[in-house]
């Protein structure tokens, strides 16, 4: 996996920059976003083309989007840290690491930069969860089953429950559909800590966004997918450490 995960990210570059504009993901060659010019393959490895360039169109000489470069060194950190979390001697297990680490990365990226999280990914993600359990333990998997539908039906109400009060979305279909992937590959007991997680998370960004002067008001949009996705990510990692 580490040796593919710059390649992984490379794929992730263009989901993050494509699926939230509604372009297509697979069935489009790599053009530069500046002049339109299909790419070659010696424009596409990770990273090391990005440096070579300079960040630079070979042929017109645009920017390159640094989030290419970003997102291909962040996939590689995902591959070692689902490496070190082990446990050793078990592929399964340290592919599907990789594997949920990926996507939250995409989710987390594209949530930052658009509030939203596509249920393209949600909803893969957590069956994927469901059939992670099942080869892993399958006697955990009607818990974990039981933990994304009670993630689900957790933020749904409470956003339900806003919108009534507040007459105002305060979270998004999204996150509870993100919530229930978290059970569904965590199980109950996390579940918690998972939304304890993200809302420390949350916290922490409003505070930063404070320190660089933006206004925070009580009607200001915060994405709560990326704090969501670290939470999910962190304790998976840790019940592999355990």
């Amino acid at each position: 996996p580490i040796l593919a995960s710059p390649f992984i990210g490379s794929f992730l570059g263009v989901v993050v920059r494509r699926l939230p504009l509604g372009r297509p993901v697979a069935l489009d060659r790599s053009r530069c976003e500046g002049c339109g010019r299909l790419l070659g393959m010696r424009e596409l490895v990770p990273v090391l083309s990005y440096l070579v360039q300079r960040g630079r169109c070979r042929g017109c000489g645009a920017g390159i989007a640094r989030a290419h470069l970003w997102i291909e060194l962040a996939a590689a950190g995902v591959a070692v840290a689902a490496a070190a979390a082990g446990p050793p001697g078990d592929p399964a297990r340290l592919w599907l690491t990789c594997g949920l680490g990926w996507t939250l990365l995409a989710l987390a990226w594209i949530d930052w930069e658009h509030m939203r999280l596509p249920d393209v990914l949600t909803l893969p993600l957590l069956m994927a969860g469901l059939g992670a359990a099942w080869l892993l333990d399958p006697g955990q998997a009607p818990e974990h089953a039981a933990a994304a539908a009670l993630g689900f039906l957790a933020f749904w109400l409470l956003a339900w429950a806003y919108r009534a009060l507040r007459g105002r979305d305060g979270l998004g279909g999204g996150d509870a559909k993100l919530l229930g992937a978290g059970g569904a590959w965590l199980g109950l007991e996390h579940l918690p800590l998972v939304v304890a997680g993200a809302a420390v998370f949350g916290l922490v960004l409003a505070a930063w966004q404070r320190w660089r002067g933006e206004a925070v008001l009580a009607t200001t949009a915060l994405p709560f997918g990326p704090g969501l996705c670290a939470a999910i990510w962190l304790a998976w990692l840790l019940d592999g450490l355990r």
